[in-house]
């Protein structure tokens, strides 16, 4: 320390100077920190010293000086209030705090928004008069920019979240930026799934003729910043474009859109795959600072995250699109089975083959069989009655071989083609522009062939055709049964019993009905079973069950029940005993494995005078309704546990008459257990007041319907998850003498 610093300053001068000393300590302290300080004398705030810091915050060397009033040093403050500030604390010697105060520093197109943390204290001398102000504070733009940043970045991450479209979170996350930094116009592409070629993916700033022109640009050495950043996998800085080798492809295309540097950064997954790239252009030749770097990172990592997350949506979207298509395939083939199922003759099953095959699978269908060694066309299908009727006139020539009806029978192989038929045929007046012809198959042999055309609008792809073989292969399955009697009369059963619900007899007193909707799930033949079926002494019997699980275990196991409870309800009067020998045949079976559970309830019909007498057991299975004549509803009470699960079960029956104009309703769990699009189910009071809303003494089929109604309007178009089934035996009422 000096002597002069030693000394005790006297009088006025002395006062001041020594203020001034320690300001200039203070702002050597300063000059070693971010914080800001300056120094002001007298009213007009003359600038006395200040440090680097603040000369760096306030525009550098353009305005590093001292001895001048801070107005004319900054002239911008005066109007945004700060010099009025100054003034306020020098008059009054009260200090002054401003928290994240907003601060436009410079004029014209050099100004910039700044943020500060500052307060203004007054400068005293020895005697405590004030003689200027002091200011000390902290540049808070970055932190400022930084919470500006985390909040709009939160923003696009709960859009990211909330699934929003790809294209719109990346509008937004581009225009956050170019709202961050406005000198910044930024761009985001795409890679193709092969991460060869870029595509547009968002740039709102920059010319439609500039998008247009990269949009699918390869990714490679040399191909602006962007490309060749995707080919490197690391950042690209392009200063000026002008004199990069990397842009002289376009250049011309840069400098037409205004655009003088470029910056971009590749987009990767998680995986190391190329997602796109993000660029950051400017109209001006410029190099990246830190902090430009580190925007460009954070925002590559979001855009990442976005299209990622719109990969795994679009794959799902993919998957649920296969699923119900399968789920589709299947319903066709399955109502197709159906369809040609039955008591149907063969000409029966070809007509219903081509009704089936036009138009699910083509416009115009065909089907021939070899009689007497030759084609014949015996059923046909099309859009309007005269097209059908052109269709079913054309008899392929059994001695042209270039028939490709004549080479499908000789080779047994299916034939497609993107063009008419060869061979004579009205194919011009019916617009034919390709065919598939399939063989119908009998033990390696063609017996026929079914011919599908295509007309404008209209192709065949490998879908269609697998459609169509599998479609001929039920159809030649159920011609042929239906040709050998002895073999369709057991396959049927066998079908009918493991895959199909039966028919429903004629009661003498009693009207039966049934629903039965199968789960969409996967359209496996699920466990929901009925059936009614004669005792042989003039009564009856009927059944309804659920056998645990699905597919083919639970269609056998379906089998199993209804085959022992038909083979032993002759010999058993009691329903219990009946349902005890199809326990003891499910344990019997299963003796080594679980294969799950039976719930049913079987009972015996017998008309009587007064009506149907009933007698039922209930194993495990939902309660069965009665619904009286004045439309009330109550519950069959009926103890019993689960069949086949090695538990001897108690079981006990229930003995009623159910009246002329009384129904019993026995349906499955599919049906109260099904749910909405929330959590509600349907439940057994919504069960119990569909049925009584039947009209006044229903017949068995109006009781069906009002069911299948409010169980359909209850679903509300969603797919049901678990099979539903329903059987209702009304008793009928009487029929008058006559006089």
């Amino acid at each position: 320390m000096t002597a002069e610093r030693e000394r005790r300053p006297t009088g006025e001068a002395g006062r001041s100077r020594a203020v001034r000393e320690a300001d200039a300590d203070l702002s050597v302290l300063f000059g070693t920190s971010t914080a800001l300080f300056a120094s002001m004398a007298g009213p007009a705030h003359v600038l006395e010293a200040a440090n680097p810091a603040f000369f760096a915050s306030i525009g550098g060397a353009g305005r590093e000086r001292t001895g001048v009033p801070l107005v004319r040093l900054m002239p911008e403050l005066a109007a945004q209030g700060f010099i009025d500030l100054l003034d306020q604390v020098y008059r009054s010697g009260e200090r002054h705090i401003g928290r994240d105060a907003r601060v436009v520093i410079g004029v014209g197109e050099a100004a910039r928004e700044a943020y500060y943390d500052f307060t203004y204290e007054a400068r005293r001398d020895t005697g405590g008069n004030v003689i200027g102000v002091r200011m000390i504070g902290v540049e808070t733009t970055q932190v400022k920019h930084a919470q500006r940043l985390a909040g709009e970045q939160r923003a696009l991450l709960e859009q990211i979240a909330r699934q929003a479209p790809l294209p719109e979170v990346l509008y937004g996350m581009c225009r956050t930026i170019e709202e961050l930094s406005p000198e910044v116009i930024v761009s985001v592409l795409l890679a193709d799934e092969d991460g060869r070629h870029l595509r547009h993916g968002a740039a709102p700033s920059l010319p439609d003729f500039y998008n247009q022109a990269i949009d699918g640009i390869a990714t490679g050495e040399g191909v602006g910043s962007c490309g060749t950043a995707a080919h490197r996998r690391r950042n690209v800085i392009v200063n000026d474009i002008t004199a990069d080798p990397l842009w002289d492809d376009f250049r011309p295309l840069a400098t037409r859109a205004g655009l003088a540097a470029c910056w971009s950064t590749p987009i990767l997954a998680h995986d190391g795959r190329l997602l796109g790239t993000f660029a950051m252009y400017h109209r001006t030749p410029r190099a990246p600072r830190d902090t430009d770097l580190a925007l460009a990172h954070v925002f590559a990592d979001t855009a990442a995250l976005a299209i990622e997350r719109h990969h795994v949506e679009q794959a799902r979207r993919a998957a649920d699109a296969r699923e119900k298509a399968a789920r589709d395939d299947l319903a066709f083939l399955l109502n197709a089975s159906t369809a040609l199922s039955g008591r149907l003759d063969e000409r029966q099953i070809l007509q219903r083959l081509a009704a089936l095959a036009g138009p699910a699978l083509a416009p115009l269908a065909a089907v021939d069989i070899v009689e007497a060694g030759r084609p014949a066309r015996v059923a046909t299908a099309a859009p309007t009655e005269e097209a059908r009727a052109l269709l079913a006139a054309h008899t392929p020539d059994h001695a042209t071989e270039d028939a490709a009806v004549t080479r499908v029978l000789a080779s047994g192989l299916t034939e497609v083609a993107r063009r008419t038929p060869t061979g004579p045929g009205p194919w011009r007046e019916l617009g034919v522009t390709g065919y598939v012809c399939v063989p119908l198959m009998d033990r390696g042999r063609a017996f026929g062939a079914l011919t599908l055309l295509s007309t404008d609008g209209h192709f065949f792809d490998g879908h269609r055709v697998a459609l169509a073989e599998e479609l001929a292969r039920r159809a030649a399955s159920a011609a042929r049964n239906a040709r050998q009697y002895a073999q369709r009369a057991a396959l049927a059963r066998d079908l009918q019993t493991g895959l199909l619900l039966p028919d429903l007899p004629d009661i003498p007193g009693a009207q039966l009905a049934a629903f039965y909707h199968p789960a969409g799930e996967g359209l496996e033949i699920g466990g929901d079973f009925y059936d009614a079926f004669p005792r042989g002494d003039g009564s009856w019997a009927f059944v309804l069950g659920d056998v645990c699980g699905r597919g083919a275990t639970a269609a056998t196991t379906t089998a199993l029940v209804r085959h022992t409870a038909r083979a032993v309800a002759p010999l058993l009067d009691d329903p219990v005993a009946v349902a005890k020998a199809v326990d003891k045949a499910l344990n019997d079976r299963y003796a080594h494995q679980n294969h799950g559970f039976v719930t049913l309830v079987y009972g015996h019909l017998t008309p009587a005078a007064d009506g149907l007498a009933v007698q039922l057991v209930r194993a495990g299975h939902t309660l069965p309704l009665l619904l009286g004549a004045e439309r009330a509803v109550e519950a069959v009470e009926a103890s019993g546990g689960l069949l086949g699960i090695g538990i001897p079960p108690r079981l006990t029956a229930c003995r009623f008459t159910l009246r002329p104009g009384e129904s019993l309703f026995l349906y499955t769990d599919g049906i109260t257990e099904c749910r909405t699009a929330g959590t509600d189910q349907y439940g057994e009071v919504r069960l119990a007041k569909a049925l009584a809303s039947v009209p006044p003494r229903p017949a068995a089929a109006d009781v069906v319907r009002t069911v299948a109604e409010d169980v359909r309007g209850f679903m509300a178009g969603r797919e049901v998850e678990d099979d539903q089934a329903a059987l209702v035996i009304t008793a009928a009422e009487p029929v008058p003498e006559a006089g």
